[in-house]
């Protein structure tokens, strides 16, 4: 009986998360004590609202709160001066005192935009999408030059599935403030899952020409190029995002598919490990690193990763795949038979899965069973526009008859 290979896959990260404006929005322009004073504001809370603000621009956040505080004592209605503070409580993890100062800022004066806006992000950060959604509208009803307020609520709406709305946000936000990066960004990520990638491309050159220390456009733009088969751009904006941020896990993960591709597994596996070391619950990284073990003919390593990657998240499918592969090899017919299957329940389009299947399938002499999976794996191949591995799977078929 002739001996079929077995198809192994490997992972990449997929695009990286919308991003939102941060920190929160604080009111930065400092208040005409002359104008307060005619409001009946305390000339003293005026002082220290505007030191307050003062010390935020030079981030001396706890004396700036100190500040804010005490404008506050001296006037219990300084609008402002909640909406600061709440700001810094927000910075400091402390999201109830973030929230009492919003609405408290909010029962004083409801036309106050920013105070909506903050607490609308504080919202969408405890997971409140619906009272954020509300906020933001809000703000934009009160302030409708607020562009950050329709950036915020185009990635509610995009993390809602609703990607014209969308889209209409960030055009939105990007018509108000041109040099807003985020929109920029943000409308790439939504271009790109459209499959529009000439679209998302000018987009992320965009947010990095506004910002050249934009982390995640950098790293955005890089998956792109890889994408479109362009692994040495792919390589330099890998580079980038990690030199500006030496701990993002992703980043370190996707370079490393890079080196493996071009053959390079020392700085492949170099690369895995800083990937794990930053965030040990990465469980690509475990699968990745799992397939270049295997490859280095080291598959007890290989196993463990692969474990650990489905400890990690049960619907990785690669990681069952290949361990599937792994069991195969070893004479463990059944628990490979049950990883392929598992694969193929989490992605119904894994003609990888499928193939090795149809291999296992052929090994058992269960000959109709594996011309079927071969066949789907053809299928697949052939709308996945893989070529090669559409061939490789059709010269089975005609050993088999079945072309």
């Amino acid at each position: 009986m002739k001996s079929f290979a077995l198809l192994t896959t490997v992972s990449l990260i997929s695009l990286s998360t919308l991003a939102t404006v941060r920190p929160l929005m604080a009111l930065e322009s400092r208040q005409p004590a002359e104008t307060w004073i005619a409001q009946g504001n305390n000339q003293d809370a005026i002082g220290h609202y505007n030191r307050g603000v003062d010390y935020i621009q030079q981030e001396k956040y706890d004396l700036a709160l100190a500040e804010f505080t005490k404008a506050i004592e001296l006037d219990p209605n300084y609008t402002e001066a909640y909406n600061n503070r709440g700001f810094l409580y927000a910075g400091q993890g402390k999201p109830d005192l973030a929230l009492s100062d919003f609405n408290q800022a909010i029962n004083i004066n409801p036309r106050l935009a920013e105070a909506y806006y903050n607490r609308g992000l504080l919202y969408k950060e405890q997971g409140k999408p619906d009272l954020a959604l509300s906020d933001f509208n809000q703000a934009i009803n009160i302030n409708p030059r607020l562009a950050e307020a329709y950036l915020t609520r185009g990635v509610l709406y995009a993390g809602q599935e609703k990607p014209d709305l969308a889209l209409s946000d960030f055009n939105q936000a990007i018509n108000i403030n041109p040099r807003l990066a985020m929109a920029y960004h943000n409308r790439g990520l939504l271009y790109a899952i459209q499959g529009k990638l000439d679209l998302a491309l000018s987009d992320f050159n965009q947010a990095i020409n506004l910002n050249p220390r934009y982390v995640g456009a950098y790293y955005n733009r890089g998956l792109l190029y890889y994408k479109q088969g362009k692994p040495d751009l792919a390589l330099s904006d890998y580079n980038q995002a990690i030199n500006i941020n030496p701990r993002y896990a992703e980043a370190y993960l996707n370079r490393g598919v890079i080196y493996a591709r071009q053959e390079k597994p020392d700085l492949a596996l170099f690369d895995y490990n800083q990937a794990i070391n930053i965030n040990p619950r990465l469980d690509l990284a475990y699968s990745n690193r799992g397939l270049l073990y295997d490859i280095q003919g080291k598959p007890d390593l290989a196993l463990s990763d692969y474990n650990k990657a489905i400890e990690l998240n049960p619907r990785d499918a690669d990681a069952y795949n290949n361990r599937g592969v792994i069991y195969a090899r070893q004479g463990k017919p059944d628990l490979a038979l049950s990883d392929f299957n598992q694969a193929i329940n989490i992605n119904p389009r894994y003609a990888e899965a499928y193939a090795n299947r149809g291999v296992l399938y052929y090994s058992r002499q269960e000959t109709e069973k594996a011309i079927g999976d071969f066949r789907q794996a053809a299928e697949l191949f052939r709308q996945q526009g893989n070529a090669a591995a559409y061939e490789k799977v059709m010269e089975l078929l005609r050993l088999l008859g079945a072309v």
